[in-house]
């Protein structure tokens, strides 16, 4: 959970709650001291003067300060997480990808169709039935990767004939089944963290992305993933994103400071090279973006240096949060300076309490 340290500015918050910027759902609630009333920062409420306000970094702080939970927005309810009827279902399907639910599948489970349908297409661009087709061809793929027989996967998968399950692996895939082999899909998750959730892509061989959701870039850092491996980004889950999910969890919650992934950073040489060195920025500590270009070798490749860690596709993981002004300044990171500065204050915590332990 964040502390009040590590909220962001009063101004990013308050401007957050004047534009109704979703953005911020579960990072903060601000109670308005002239009604006694606490809400999240999309509420739908007239805005009060900054003046008459006060910010929480969670729910607890509010009512401990004798705030009531909004009944318009019901901050009480975290809509930032996924709900746990979703949680049930996405581990249904990916323990599972042969299943294909139904609309009636999901009325019998008490669950709203309309609602799934919006979830899914908020967060994965798809609807629930769409998802389901593209876990199951990824689920395909494997199995072909392996050398399993064409017609078996099709038939186990619930297809009725060879010709459909080709047509919808080609349409999803770009390429017909048989090519399996020679190719390597990139699998997709979304990720939980108590600074909004973020997007995660993997292949077989390693994590090629990481971002939040609401990084303006990320659409075009998964074009440009999509044209070095050439294939497609596909909803499903492997060893490496399960492992992710576990160190992501330990790292928010101070356990860990040093990730044990396997990484796929394609680029020019000169941005490996950068990426490289953002990798031994130590946790806890930062360089300014001249120091950066001196350990890549040109002391005079700020800007160039500057623009490689804005071209990161793995944030957290590759560091580039850690390298600041020369002044000292929280600049240049795409995630927001809000969520650079709680990303270097939490390893400035962990640290200590990890020399003091």
């Amino acid at each position: 959970m964040l502390n009040q340290k590590n909220l962001p500015t009063t101004e990013t918050m308050y401007q957050a709650l004047v534009d109704r910027d979703s953005r911020f759902e579960g990072i903060f609630y601000v109670g308005v001291k002239t009604t006694g009333i606490f809400c999240r920062s999309t509420c739908r409420a007239r805005k009060p003067l900054l003046s008459n306000v006060e910010f929480f970094p969670n729910t607890k702080e509010a009512l401990d300060h004798g705030y009531r939970a909004c009944k318009v927005c019901k901050p009480m309810y975290n809509l930032s997480s996924t709900a746990p009827e979703i949680n049930d279902l996405l581990e249904e399907l990916h323990k599972n990808p042969t299943k294909n639910l139904k609309d009636f599948d999901l009325r019998d489970r008490a669950l709203d169709p309309v609602k799934i349908r919006r979830w899914f297409q908020k967060n994965h661009g798809m609807t629930f039935h769409a998802y389901q087709r593209s876990l199951r061809l990824n689920h395909a793929f494997g199995r072909l990767q392996k050398g399993e027989k064409i017609t078996d996967t099709a038939y186990d998968l619930g297809y009725e004939s060879l010709s459909g399950f080709t047509d919808a692996f080609r349409k999803k895939m770009g390429f017909p089944p048989g090519s399996s082999g020679e190719k390597e899909m990139i699998t997709m998750s979304r990720i939980e963290t108590p600074l909004g959730p973020m997007m995660a892509g993997a292949t077989e061989k390693g994590i090629c992305l990481l971002e939040f959701t609401d990084r303006r870039m990320l659409e075009t850092q998964i074009k440009t993933l999509k044209r070095h491996f050439k294939n497609s980004f596909i909803p499903g889950l492997n060893s490496h994103l399960t492992e992710l999910g576990r160190q992501l969890d330990q790292y928010f919650h101070g356990e860990r400071h040093c990730f044990e992934l396997s990484l796929l950073y394609p680029g020019t040489p000169f941005q490996r090279k950068v990426w490289d060195q953002l990798c031994e920025i130590p946790a806890g500590s930062t360089r300014t973006y001249s120091e950066q270009a001196q350990a890549c070798g040109d002391r005079k490749a700020v800007r160039a240096v500057a623009k490689a860690n804005g071209d990161n596709r793995i944030a957290i993981l590759i560091p580039c949060h850690r390298v600041i002004g020369s002044n000292g300044s929280m600049t240049g990171y795409g995630g927001g300076i809000w969520r650079k500065k709680w990303l270097l204050d939490h390893e400035v915590k962990m640290m200590e309490t990890l020399r003091k332990g």
